[in-house]
């Protein structure tokens, strides 16, 4: 039943974007509260146990009603994190396969589930959405309304332009005043090199780097049965493709180009994780804990 408020068609039914990250947060908390590893989940969530005398205005009763059991929230005052997200809003984050979510809706979702769970932390978040060019930029920031104001740029992200990655790091770079979490959710659509060369400096400025790697199932693993013609969103080139070249070359292809962004990127300090965007989001957000939480 949980996986429901963590499954990217579910939440395209949704039109609030921050009534988004509150199921998806609230569904995957619950999750976490009834998996055996609820030690990880307890830490980073700021919840307890109810024991008998504490004050009862500090149950979460949304968790309540999807666990039965009662915790407390813990609030420890503002943190030292500071999370900026880097969402990238090029032509081909607009693909989707039939019935699939589009990339940039599913990263969307991710983006305003992360500041919202950093919002709950009481850390400073902002976000920047590029292509070749930064569209938006909140910068980071625990003012009061601060999850509104990123949650209105993460709304404003469409599909655009080509991608280009030195631009908007460049611009993040002369605005980054102290270290913390730096997530970058994108498909990455550029020679690996060159993309984590662009990112590298962050990790240089002491900042934690997640890239969260989005692509459809069919671009990982595409199922055609006759000749089509694909048609690149940003360039506009086409090409005539077989089944025979979709299930041999172009899978020899885009696997090589996976395990090159994922090689560069962890020996350059980066974590990395591939996002199927026809997987619930449970599997990003642990991933983006477990970073946060320096693994323990």
């Amino acid at each position: 039943m949980l996986q429901r408020f963590l499954d990217p068609a579910v939440l395209s039914s949704i039109s609030s974007l921050d009534l988004v990250a509150k199921t998806v947060v609230d569904g995957f908390i619950a999750g976490l509260h009834r998996s055996p590893d609820f030690g990880f989940s307890q830490e980073f969530a700021e919840y307890r146990m109810y024991s008998a005398g504490d004050d009862l205005r500090h149950v979460d009763w949304n968790v309540f009603a999807r666990t039965e059991r009662m915790y407390l929230k813990r609030y420890r005052g503002e943190t030292n994190t500071q999370l900026t997200v880097l969402l990238d809003s090029s032509t081909s984050m607009g693909y989707a396969s039939p019935g699939q979510t589009r990339k940039i809706d599913y990263a969307r979702f991710l983006a305003a589930s992360i500041i919202y769970l950093s919002v709950q932390q009481r850390d400073a978040s902002g976000i920047i959405v590029f292509d070749d060019d930064v569209r938006q930029f909140v910068p980071a920031s625990a003012r009061i309304g601060q999850l509104h104001r990123v949650l209105h740029a993460i709304n404003l992200a469409e599909p655009h332009a080509r991608t280009d990655f030195a631009k908007p790091f460049l611009h993040f770079q002369q605005f980054l005043k102290r270290r913390g979490m730096v997530v970058v959710i994108s498909d990455f659509y550029a020679d690996p090199e060159m993309v984590v060369k662009s990112i590298m400096p962050l990790r240089g400025q002491g900042s934690e780097v997640v890239l969260f790697h989005l692509l459809d199932p069919q671009e990982i693993a595409p199922k055609i049965n006759a000749p089509v013609v694909l048609v690149d969103m940003e360039t506009h080139d086409e090409m005539e493709v077989t089944p025979e070249y979709a299930k041999g070359e172009y899978r020899e292809k885009i696997d090589a180009h996976i395990e090159l962004l994922k090689s560069k990127a962890q020996g350059a300090g980066l974590d990395y994780m591939l996002i199927d965007t026809s997987r619930p989001l449970d599997a990003a957000l642990r991933e983006y804990l477990a970073v946060r939480q320096g693994r323990k």
